[in-house]
């Protein structure tokens, strides 16, 4: 028998519904990364992006024991619909369009982790910030495929079916993200 890490992700789906917990614990390390980047940049809030993380595996492994998947298109594809989905209904609960948050974890481990002088570390830390402000500015929608495709590494068919448009409105959102960047980095001198 092959070893758990070499199965596809629907013969893991298959042999979790056969009762096999640790397939579950490896599509769950095979796809967390990408799928809490894509909450995280969603709802800019680190704990809350785990809360619906959590969210997120409670949907999937519901439907995966009551077979309710239908294996239409890829796990990844389905999995991150559901958080999007996730995170669209948390934002019209509370009512936001946004939430801001400062996480100075990330500030301390990215001067930690560097080996350059102070100044090179502050002005990486400073870019970063900026690059999230002008994201929070974009519309929803150009953010969306802008932090999908940028961030979660994904192509603009898989950004497509999540979002559930066409291929080319995906790549239109994107242009019109990129271009409404490059208009707030002109008007505020920002230099990436």
């Amino acid at each position: 028998m092959k070893s758990l890490q070499h199965l596809l992700d629907n013969d893991l789906i298959l042999s979790f519904q056969e009762g096999n917990q640790t397939a579950l614990e490896t599509l769950v390390n095979r796809h967390k990364e990408k799928i809490f980047t894509s909450i995280l940049f969603m709802v800019k809030d680190k704990y809350l992006a785990e809360d619906l993380f959590q969210d997120v595996f409670i949907k999937i492994i519901d439907t995966l024991r009551t077979n309710r998947y239908n294996e239409e298109g890829k796990f990844i594809q389905w999995a991150l619909r559901i958080a999007h989905n996730l995170c669209v209904d948390y934002f019209r609960k509370v009512k936001r369009n946004s939430i801001i948050s400062s996480d100075d974890k990330d500030v301390f481990d990215m001067l930690n982790l560097t080996n350059e002088s102070a100044d090179t570390s502050i002005i990486q830390i400073q870019t970063r910030q900026k690059l999230h402000d002008m994201l929070n500015h974009l519309p929803e929608e150009q953010r969306e495929v802008i932090v999908l495709r940028h961030f979660a590494d994904m192509s603009f068919k898989e950004i497509a079916k999540i979002t559930n448009t066409s291929i080319n409105t995906s790549l239109g959102r994107m242009r019109y993200g990129l271009i409404n960047l490059r208009k707030m980095m002109l008007e505020h001198q920002i230099a990436l």
